[in-house]
Parts: C-alpha cells; sequence; structure tokens
C-alpha cells in the first residue's frame, strides 16, 4: 500500500483531493503514509481519528499533505469547519464518500478491500518477517481534473 502511495503521490498536485473507503485495518493510513513519503512531507503520517485533521508540511517546496478521518463528522458544513485549505494542499480524506460532493468538482475515489482472515493463508515476505496481505484496490476518476489520467493509474472515469 506504501509503494502504490508512492507511486499515485507522483501525479498529485495542490488542489487533489483523494477519498478512502474501506474496512478498518484495510491500508487507508498506510496507503496515505506512502503519498505523504512521496510528496516529501514532515512528519509521521498517522491516523487522524482523535484530532479529525492533520496536516503535513512539504520539506521539499510541494504541497502539504492534509490527511482527514472524516468518519466522525455529520455533514459537509462539520467538514467545511475544519477550515481546510483544498486549493493549496493535497488532501487524503477517509471515509469523506457523501461529504465533498458540494465542496470539489474532481477527485479519485479509492477503495480498499482486505479479504476476512486474510492472516491465516498469508504468505511471508521474501524477507520472511512480514505477512504479505493481498488488497483488491478500486480506483475511480470523478470530474475534468481526473478524465486523462484515470486509465494511466488503472482507474474508472465517472461523474
Amino acid at each position: 500500500m506504501e509503494d502504490l502511495g508512492r507511486r499515485l503521490a507522483a501525479v498529485l498536485r495542490p488542489g487533489d483531493l483523494i477519498l478512502l473507503t474501506g474496512r478498518l485495518g484495510a491500508g487507508k493510513t498506510t496507503l496515505t503514509r506512502g503519498i505523504g513519503e512521496g510528496l516529501g512531507v514532515r512528519g509521521p503520517v498517522t491516523s487522524p481519528t482523535f484530532v479529525l485533521a492533520r496536516t503535513h508540511p512539504s520539506t521539499a517546496g510541494g504541497p502539504p499533505l492534509v490527511h482527514v478521518d472524516a468518519y466522525r463528522l455529520g455533514s459537509a458544513v462539520e467538514l467545511d469547519d475544519l477550515d481546510i485549505d483544498f486549493a493549496r494542499s493535497v488532501v487524503v480524506m477517509e471515509w469523506g464518500a457523501g461529504l465533498v460532493e458540494g465542496l470539489a468538482d474532481s477527485w479519485l475515489d479509492i477503495r480498499i478491500e482486505r479479504p476476512e482472515g486474510a492472516h491465516a493463508e498469508t504468505p511471508l515476505s521474501e524477507e520472511g518477517d512480514d505477512l504479505v496481505e493481498q488488497r483488491t484496490v478500486l480506483i475511480a476518476a470523478v470530474g475534468e481534473r481526473w478524465a486523462g489520467i484515470a486509465s494511466a493509474l488503472g482507474a474508472s472515469s465517472g461523474g
């Protein structure tokens, strides 16, 4: 998931929005960590569950990464109250489906699926120390910004 995040970061620019959906432990924060590494941001990228939104400034002169956990937000108004600088940041939002439609015209909708009970049948990595869990990642491109990039990402284009 981190590698996918680093590769995705190569096409991101200020104003980009990524929505992440997947059950707990699916890899949403791990993907965001890879995006942060690819963007060259400061600080460890950890789940913003208790702070709702965390901004990671760039150490490389690029846009900051804003990592949002919208799980406890009830409406787009509550999201707007967080005062996120969508225009100058790369925003990665966990659990944001249904909240951003009025705030943005384009976004990537990434759904991460991890099979139940994956640990029992999961092989060890080549180093033999970590489990390698298979994930299914579905990427849907919404809006004009992603129309030309969707196929390069292996994404479907819609909206």
